[in-house]
């Protein structure tokens, strides 16, 4: 097998995360920080937020993580007891300041702010709906033509707004909406992003996931469904449906790497469900060895469920660096190849003359895993067999998934057998598709599964290659953004 691209870094990276709060009496912006800070995870390139207080909306926002966007002095200058807030990672090679949400912009009956988590896969098609409407287009993101949408929709109301709206967005989309008066939120006829409802006394609080609820004292409702729009404001909550229900499609990766462990989906914790997978793991590949090691830190859940299954102990064999979350010295060509010494440190008393499992979610392109196990084995491992919970993944992903494209697929390129010689491990095992659906816990065909079978829940345009997409939603480069309670240029 001939080796693949070095990088540094080799897991798959999500869009962003998304909330909204709607509390009278409270300080949103503040709630709404500490929100976003719980799902940080989703994306770590910009972030940020827009206030209502009945009248007028206010937004700050910026590149980078949360806690570097927002001092106090920025928090204070949001007053308002309703608020939409984003944390962004892009699904393509550019940043672009164009990107940087929530976008914001005005409609006939008032501002309104916009965040979006998902990709859409009409690109093309929306961006010529939008300016045959005459409306302003500034930027390049399949989000701005949402935020546009919706507010030329605004004057039939919010909800009649989103349903008109949802009519001519393909793809995946969870979205939150801000209006001076109102919280909407909606989420695609598929369900392919995650959103949930919680309640926060007499509020109440939407967001990707429900990690986000207890930072801010909120509470686990529901999920949101597929093709719903729901309605927050004084009178509480309202909800409609799209009339047409496709087959649900949610992505299952969510539920194996995504989502954070503590979050509730599809009526359990993600913990819970990884766990599951382990056992599940365990039993469609037995191996004779001596430890369980998770890949710190999503694979521990997937481990002691393998051990578990397996009755083989399960112990810590590698420690990650808490300070590697974010750098902005990029690394030289060597040190990227052996970047995940950045990392991880093995732990050699733990694992000298042992057989080890190795437990991970998944296998982009192998470099990671490559380096993981070359260090395991000098730090003294007699063995190392690979464990997977995810499938082998062979295409990529269109609807807000950073999966690189086929041709940088380990899986849709080599054999199981070359991608273990590669990666140097005494055997590899991946979880199958139906292990990994029955552990999260419905039906196969609830799930988009296409990064593990190439087939598209949702069409994607014959000439629709990762490439073009990418170029087509996300273009420019990062700049710096700063609070505006103006339109941005070009909005009015």
């Amino acid at each position: 097998m001939k080796a693949l691209p070095p990088e540094f870094g080799d897991k798959p990276a999500h869009e962003c995360g998304v909330m909204g709060i709607y509390a009278p009496g409270r300080d949103v912006a503040r709630l709404s920080f500490f929100a976003l800070f719980a799902l940080q995870h989703r994306g770590q390139e910009a972030a940020g937020i827009a206030v209502s207080d009945g009248h007028d909306v206010r937004m700050h926002r910026g590149g980078g993580l949360v806690a570097q966007v927002f001092t106090e002095s920025d928090l204070a200058q949001l007053p308002g007891h309703m608020s939409v807030g984003h944390t962004r990672y892009s699904t393509s090679g550019g940043s672009g300041a164009d990107g940087v949400q929530p976008i914001y912009c005005q409609s006939v009956v008032g501002d309104v702010a916009v965040a979006h988590n998902g990709n859409l896969v009409n690109p093309v098609d929306l961006r010529a709906r939008v300016t045959s409407l005459g409306l302003p287009y500034q930027g390049n993101t399949d989000s701005e033509a949402i935020a546009r949408l919706y507010a030329y929709h605004l004057e039939h109301g919010p909800i009649e707004s989103a349903r008109r709206t949802m009519v001519d967005l393909v793809g995946a989309y969870s979205v939150v909406v801000l209006t001076p008066r109102h919280i909407v939120a909606f989420r695609d006829p598929h369900g392919l992003r995650p959103l949930v409802l919680g309640r926060l006394g007499d509020g109440w609080v939407v967001a990707s996931e429900s990690c986000a609820f207890g930072p801010v004292g909120a509470t686990f409702e529901r999920e949101i469904e597929p093709g719903e729009v729901v309605l927050i404001d004084e009178n509480g909550i309202t909800s409609d449906r799209m009339s047409t229900r496709p087959q649900r499609a949610t992505c299952l990766f969510e539920f194996i790497y995504f989502a954070r462990p503590d979050s509730y989906l599809d009526g359990s914790t993600v913990y819970a469900a990884r766990s599951r997978m382990g056992e599940t793991l365990a039993r469609e590949h037995p191996v004779e060895a001596d430890l369980v090691v998770p890949v710190p830190d999503s694979g521990f859940p997937a481990a002691l469920g393998y051990s578990k299954a397996s009755g083989i102990p399960v112990g810590e064999g590698l420690i990650k660096s808490r300070y590697i979350h974010r750098t902005f010295i990029e690394p030289d060509p060597s040190m990227r190849e052996r970047g995940v010494r950045l990392k991880l440190s093995p732990l050699p008393d733990a694992i000298r003359d042992k057989r080890l499992v190795l437990v991970d979610d998944s296998i982009v392109r192998s470099t990671t895993m490559r380096q993981i196990v070359r260090l395991l084995k000098e730090a003294g491992a007699k063995e190392v067999h690979v464990r997977i919970t995810a499938p082998p993944i062979i295409s990529p992903c269109f609807y807000g998934v950073d999966f690189p494209t086929k041709s940088e697929l380990a899986a849709a390129n080599f054999s199981i057998d070359a991608i273990r010689r590669d990666i140097g491990a005494e055997s590899l095992g991946y979880l199958s598709v139906t292990g990994t659906a029955m552990a999260v816990g419905r039906p196969m065909r609830d799930y988009c599964l296409a990064c593990f079978t190439g087939q598209y829940p949702i069409p994607v345009p014959e000439n629709m290659s990762k490439e073009v997409l990418m170029k087509s939603e996300h273009l420019g480069s990062m700049a710096s953004v700063d609070t505006a309670q103006r339109p941005l240029p070009g909005t009015e």
